[in-house]
């Protein structure tokens, strides 16, 4: 199950998208927006729809659904769908792949906090410079004052 652009569709994946998924969220970037049928979904990724409603029923996605009821699946489910067709492929049972999605999601979440940290850091450690700049700036200045009270 490759992507249509040459990668694996665990590349794609692991690319971090933010597939809706395991922990039942989908995400806040237009991927996430259900446009596709059931029936195209199924086509786009190589399966069949059964398959598709049984991954939904197992937690795996959660796809967007009309105000009929009507499944609607977006760019980031289908991301989801080709993943839970590689972890398939690789001999892995659907609650081997619920684990591996939710841990997957779990580690996006971690690494995007990590982001965060680092530019805390970075913030940090500019204010620590100026901190010590201002520091042997005094120094400086309690020296002279000493030298001319001596």
């Amino acid at each position: 199950m490759a992507a249509s652009d040459g990668e694996t569709a665990a590349e794609e994946y692991d690319g971090g998208l933010a597939a809706s998924g395991a922990d039942g969220t989908s995400g806040g970037d237009p991927d996430s927006r259900g446009v596709y049928a059931i029936s195209v979904a199924a086509e786009l990724v190589g399966t069949g729809q059964q398959n598709i409603r049984q991954y939904e029923r197992k937690g795996l996605l959660t796809p967007d659904r009309t105000d009929g009821g009507t499944r609607r699946y977006s760019e980031s489910d289908l991301a989801t769908l080709r993943r839970i067709g590689v972890l398939l492929d690789e001999g892995l049972n659907l609650a081997g792949v619920k684990l591996v999605l939710e841990l997957e999601a779990e580690n996006r979440g971690l690494t995007e906090d990590n982001r965060g940290l680092v530019e805390h850091n970075r913030g940090l450690t500019e204010h620590n410079e100026e901190l010590r700049a201002d520091n042997r700036g005094l120094r400086k200045d309690l020296k002279r004052a000493r030298g001319r009270g001596d």
